[in-house]
Parts: structure tokens; C-alpha cells; sequence
């Protein structure tokens, strides 16, 4: 990319003309908000930025983002994402979806753009309900959620959208929250730098059809003991005033500790070499433990496109051969 004549752009210019239709009190507004902030910072150009979006209330993203976008069809924004970062690896391609968008239809597309480690950064907006078809219990509705597809209760188990991203093999996985404006800005710009496919999972109200989904830890009464704060290099603690921690057993099961055995609790390492603290962050019991937001793996590792990329250039490096050449290479057989 050319670094001539790049103008320095406000949080304004990533606005759009258009009117921003969700419904009022949305967290999806705080999101936006978030979004376009951490791109002004980050000192993005319109011209090199690019929104895909799949299917759902989530998905009206590019509508609102004053770059190149595309707003494409149910789940298979990663597929369509990925074709654009290939063809064009200098882009900086995001991807918007929702829990049922990503989880669902799309969960095969999703699983392989983190086994490939491609160059998307994917905002995974979370409220754990159908929302744009009207209140339908979706892959990460909690078991026993009574919905209109649910008159008696799910009976599904639900998905746990980080642990399924580190089965997958994601490099940079993390945990953000709606309201919490200044540390999801902070979030998306660490996703930014990332070089291959960066999640960030966004804990979302649906204030019409799942309102207070999250209310019991982020409500400002509770937030002190209900949050988990990641932070690398600093042990797991929580708490007005961090007097609780969580530390794990010989078998990276989590428990919590205070007092006299605060000293105990594990110092948090986003860069481990194994999965196994990130994974047990992710699958431990809300109702036991706090909520972990913010980083909980990054690695590095080749991106899919970069290798794709050396593919093609070692082609063209080789002799080009005859087109009959090409024909009768390898096995071919006389059919008689």
C-alpha cells in the first residue's frame, strides 16, 4: 500500500449517510461506536478497508461503515471474506456476524477460516437469541431457554463460541462486552495487528427479544465481582479490590482463592503454548466463577493467504511447458 497522501481520518468519517435502523437501546449502536473509534485510532483508510457481513440484525454493519463493504448471505461471510483477502492480501478485511449466523449455518465456514489462520478480523456479535427472525433460541441460548421456537425450554446444549474457536485452532481469541465502549475499542485494535484470523466474541444486549442476557455481571452493582478482566503478564484476579483470584489444579480445573492463597492465582499468559487456561477460562461455570473478558490466546503463525501467495510465485518461477506437455503429464490412460 501506497504510504503517499493518506489523510488523517476522524471517528466521523467512518460514519455513513445512511440512518443507522436498529432498535432503540440496541447494544449494537455501542458497537458501532466502538468500531469506528478503534479505526480512527488505528489510522485506517477507507479505501483499504473492507466489511463483509452475513445474515442477521448484525449484519447491517457495512451499511454504516463508510468503507468498501458487502453485505453478502447467511453464514457464508468468512467464505466471501476469504476469496477477498486471497485475491487482494493488502485489504484489511473485517467480518461481521451474529451468534446464530456464525454458530450456525455458517459454523463450517467459520471453523475453517480459524484451521487456516486467514487474515479476517471477525466481530462475532453475541446476544444468544435469534433477533432479526424474531426470538428464536440460537446456538449459545443457555439449556432450558424458553423461546417462541422453545415454548418449554431449549434442550440444546449451547456452544461456547471461544472454546470452539481454540478447538479450531484460532491465533488471536478474545472477549468483549457492549457497554464496555473503551475496552472493546481497545480489543479491536489489538485484533488489527493481528496477522491471521483474529475473533473478537462481543457480549450484546437484545434489549427486544433477550434484554439482560448479561445483566448479572455487567450491571455496575456487580461488575466488580462478575468480570474477569485478562490481563497478560498479571495474575487472575477480580474484585473492588482484586481480593479474589482464580488459580487451576494439576488438571487445569479453575478454583477460586482469597486471602492467605491469593498468591496462588495464575498469572495470565495470552501467548501459552497450550490452549488448556484459555480453555478452561472459557467452559468454567458462570453461575461459579467470574466472567472473563479480553484476551484469552494469541499466537503467531503464517497466514493462510501469504502461503497461497508463495504457491503462485513458485509456479510462475517454473519452466512453462507445452500445452501438450501439460496434457500428457502425470497418469493418463488410451480408452479403447
Amino acid at each position: 500500500m501506497t504510504t503517499v497522501d493518506r489523510p488523517v481520518l476522524q471517528k466521523k468519517d467512518f460514519k455513513t449517510d445512511q440512518d443507522v435502523r436498529w432498535c432503540p437501546g440496541c447494544g449494537d449502536y455501542a458497537i458501532l461506536n466502538a468500531v469506528q473509534g478503534a479505526f480512527a485510532k488505528l489510522g485506517k483508510q477507507l479505501h483499504e478497508t473492507v466489511v463483509i457481513s452475513g445474515i442477521g440484525c448484525s449484519s447491517r454493519f457495512p451499511y454504516y461503515m463508510e468503507t468498501f463493504g458487502f453485505h453478502t448471505i447467511h453464514g457464508r461471510a468468512p467464505a466471501i471474506a476469504t476469496g477477498v483477502k486471497v485475491s487482494n492480501p493488502e485489504l484489511d478485511v473485517w467480518v461481521v456476524t451474529g451468534d446464530g449466523d456464525a454458530m450456525s449455518i455458517g459454523g463450517n465456514h467459520f471453523i475453517h477460516a480459524m484451521r487456516r489462520n486467514v487474515g479476517l478480523k471477525i466481530l462475532m456479535f453475541n446476544n444468544r437469541i435469534y433477533g432479526l427472525t424474531k426470538g428464536q433460541f440460537s446456538p449459545t441460548s443457555e439449556a432450558g431457554k424458553i423461546t417462541k421456537s422453545s415454548p418449554l425450554g431449549s434442550v440444546d446444549y449451547p456452544f461456547s463460541p471461544i472454546a470452539l474457536t481454540l478447538g479450531a485452532g484460532g491465533t488471536f481469541i478474545a472477549r468483549g462486552v457492549d457497554i464496555l465502549g473503551p475496552h472493546l475499542e481497545d480489543l479491536v485494535c489489538q485484533a488489527s495487528g493481528h496477522k491471521g484470523t483474529a475473533l473478537i466474541e462481543i457480549y450484546q444486549n437484545c434489549n427486544i427479544f433477550n434484554d439482560g442476557a448479561y445483566k448479572g455481571f455487567t450491571d455496575k452493582d456487580v461488575r466488580d465481582d462478575r468480570i474477569l478482566y485478562l490481563q497478560h503478564g498479571q495474575p487472575l484476579l477480580f474484585g473492588a479490590n482484586k481480593d479474589k483470584g482464580i488459580a487451576f489444579d494439576a488438571g487445569f480445573r479453575p478454583f477460586l482463592v482469597s486471602g492467605a492463597d491469593l498468591g496462588k492465582a495464575f498469572v495470565w499468559d495470552e501467548t501459552s503454548d497450550t490452549p488448556a487456561p484459555a480453555m478452561a477460562l472459557a467452559t468454567m461455570s458462570e453461575a461459579e466463577f467470574p466472567v472473563p473478558i479480553g484476551v484469552f490466546r494469541r499466537r503467531d503463525k503464517p497466514n493462510f493467504e501469504s502461503r497461497v501467495q508463495a504457491q503462485v510465485a513458485a509456479a510462475k518461477e517454473k519452466k512453462q511447458e507445452s500445452l501438450k506437455d501439460l496434457l500428457y503429464a502425470g497418469e493418463i490412460w488410451d480408452v479403447g
